[in-house]
């Protein structure tokens, strides 16, 4: 058998395709009516905060740095927060589970996508459900919330979906975030639904509200907008929103839906799931967890030119199949 190169061109689309989220505030008590649910609108804030910052070369001038200690920092940005009169945060947005995984979006190369067929039929048949259960998992836990979970007194998840006679609910603190699966009940129903949208030629729509009891008036943290060359003396932070309603970006909640990477070597020390990705990078701690012999690339070379079905461990294959899910390009010289 002649040994498989990745193509010069090859593409995968994206298989969980998120919307962006929006934000809206009421009451924990009106969870269960669409009714009292108030759209929450973006607002500058403008402080007079105190410099903390230096450089160096400041630090080591005393003059200088007490004169620059004594200036303001004058802090100009969007902020978002509750009504007042409200103390839970709503979240809403829909999720699509869209099936293709047999087939890439863009190869040319013949040999390798006749291979890569055969070997991802197999896996289907036997290794999805573990993956949409994974996926499930991070609807019930509520981890796409972010920041807007941390600290609520309640946390309530409800996925609606035209095959159910009433809603899943799940209470998300029955879900801890440092594990990646679970048998619940309603969780292994939801799984059953991604999975059918993932291998089955029948799509899949989950509608997902989440509620978040932060308290009256709390501030809530919509995702925040990249903004290159800002001038000084300008608006320094830009906060998302849609129509004027304050959100999330889809991409924030599809990492979120994605950490699940907990075969990686480090997960014995860390004891917490990363999203998944190529070379299992984590930009807020500044490392790459796969080195280049357990990434992405490496391993599905290693599944694709392996006799039967052997050549990687189950996990391997779970993660290889769960980037093929992430989507991206990967053709070879490609990152």
């Amino acid at each position: 058998m002649t040994t498989l190169t990745l193509p010069s061109v090859l593409a995968f689309d994206r298989k969980l395709e998120p919307s962006d989220a929006l934000m809206y505030s009421g009451n924990w008590e009106n969870i269960n009516t669409n009714k009292e649910w108030q759209a929450i609108e973006l607002f500058d804030r403008r402080n007079r905060a105190v410099k903390s910052n230096f450089k160096q070369e400041i630090l080591d001038d005393e003059d200088e740095l007490q004169k620059q200690i004594a200036e303001a920092n004058l802090a100009w940005g969007d902020d978002a927060g509750l009504n007042h009169e409200h103390d839970t945060l709503k979240l809403s947005f829909t999720l699509r589970i869209i099936n293709g995984l047999n087939q890439p979006s863009v190869c040319n190369k013949v040999e390798f996508e006749s291979v890569y067929r055969e070997k991802i039929a197999s896996y289907v048949e036997s290794g999805i459900e573990e993956l949409a259960n994974r996926y499930a998992y991070n609807i019930a836990n509520g981890r796409f919330l972010w920041r807007n979970r941390v600290g609520s007194q309640k946390v309530k998840i409800t996925v609606n979906h035209s095959s159910l006679s009433e809603p899943l609910i799940f209470d998300a603190y029955d879900h801890s975030l440092k594990n990646t699966s679970s048998e619940h009940k309603s969780v292994m129903i939801l799984a059953q639904l991604i999975q059918k949208g993932l291998a089955t030629d029948e799509s899949v729509l989950l509608t997902i509200d989440a509620y978040s009891n932060l308290g009256k008036g709390q501030r809530i943290w919509p995702s925040q907008e990249m903004v290159l060359n800002s001038v000084k003396g300008e608006k320094s932070r830009h906060l998302f929103s849609l129509n004027g309603i304050a959100a999330m970006h889809c991409e924030k909640i599809g990492n979120a839906l994605r950490t699940i990477d907990d075969w990686y070597p480090q997960f014995s020390e860390t004891q917490s799931p990363i999203a998944i990705e190529a070379y299992g990078s984590v930009t807020q701690r500044g490392v790459a967890y796969r080195s280049t012999k357990n990434d992405f690339k490496s391993l599905l070379l290693k599944w694709l030119n392996a006799e039967g079905n052997d050549g990687i461990t189950e996990d391997d294959k779970h993660f290889v199949v769960a980037m093929l899910i992430r989507g991206g390009v990967f053709g070879e010289g490609e990152s």
